[in-house]
């Protein structure tokens, strides 16, 4: 079993534990190096390296990137970056300036199928405004009895086709890769089983073309065991990361207990031929800068 962990999301974006209660988790359930990456946000880095300090733990800094590409949102994770990087700074405060307004195209197209005060309600879940995103619209759902759990919101709301979703113009994927690469870190496509056309998944076709242009900009890492990945998805990534002389990332994608598809830690070993992402690391992870 790994014991690191390079995604995972704390109440700085979406997650539903702080920074330091993240890393109590992940401490008590074997991970020795841990990455939070939240959405567009590096604000939890401090407070998750000064417990990370306390648990013996090594905090790599990370950050999520949204990104649009062609039709697609895609995500793109910084790994052992300097949060103090000015255009990387800079660009995620231009993110964030545009989530405030999405989110109120959201509320405005729940409200047209009867769902009313969904603005407000999602903002009660978001400690973070600034970071203010579907999941914090799927609890308010759950907690008004529109869905099940957060699972069964993006089956019927918030996803392409049906209410309260909004078409978004994320980062270019030139500009999420340079940035993580001024910042002196390493850019990882994240998930990438998750991305689809539709309903349907990212063809191969358009993977690979997605997977070279990545490569050709400076991208150097592919997560292929992920929270979201089957064990045949394991390999299938594996495949693909030899293909494009990429790196082999790993990450739970935790968001909190009972809405993720793996907790912390417990991540199976990489398929035999990945090169891991920290040998990217010039010499043996130390404690990162942090703001």
């Amino acid at each position: 079993m790994l014991d690191y962990d390079l995604h995972c999301h704390s109440t700085v974006s979406d997650g539903l534990l702080s920074p330091a209660e993240l890393v109590a988790r992940a401490a008590g359930r074997g991970v020795r190096f841990l990455a939070l990456t939240d959405h567009d946000d590096v604000a939890g880095l401090p407070e998750a390296a000064a417990a990370a300090a306390q648990h013996g733990m090594q905090l790599i800094n990370g950050v999520e990137i949204s990104v649009s590409w062609r039709s697609h949102t895609l995500h793109i994770v910084g790994l052992h970056i300097d949060p103090a990087s000015e255009p990387l700074a800079e660009g995620l405060h231009a993110i964030r300036n545009g989530r405030g307004a999405r989110a109120q195209l959201m509320a405005e197209s729940l409200a047209r199928c009867g769902i009313g005060g969904a603005l407000e309600g999602a903002y009660r879940y978001a400690a973070n405004p600034s970071i203010i995103g579907r999941a914090h619209f799927a609890r308010f759902l759950v907690e008004s009895g529109h869905a099940r759990d957060v699972r069964s919101v993006f089956k019927n709301y918030l996803v392409k086709g049906k209410p309260g979703y909004v078409a978004h113009q994320w980062a270019a994927l030139p500009d999420a890769v340079g940035w993580i690469r001024a910042s002196g870190g390493v850019a990882v496509l994240a998930h990438p089983g998750r991305y689809t056309a539709g309903r349907k998944k990212m063809g191969s076709t358009t993977l690979r073309e997605l997977l070279r242009e990545f490569a050709d900009l400076g991208g150097q890492g592919i997560e292929v065991v992920s929270g979201a990945h089957t064990p045949e998805q394991y390999a299938e990534f594996a495949r693909y990361a030899q293909e494009f002389g990429l790196l082999a990332s790993c990450g739970s994608d935790f968001h909190g207990p009972g809405e993720s598809y793996r907790d912390l830690g417990c991540l199976p070993d990489f398929p035999m031929g990945c090169r891991p992402v920290w040998q990217a690391w010039e010499t043996a992870p130390t404690q990162d800068k942090v703001l």
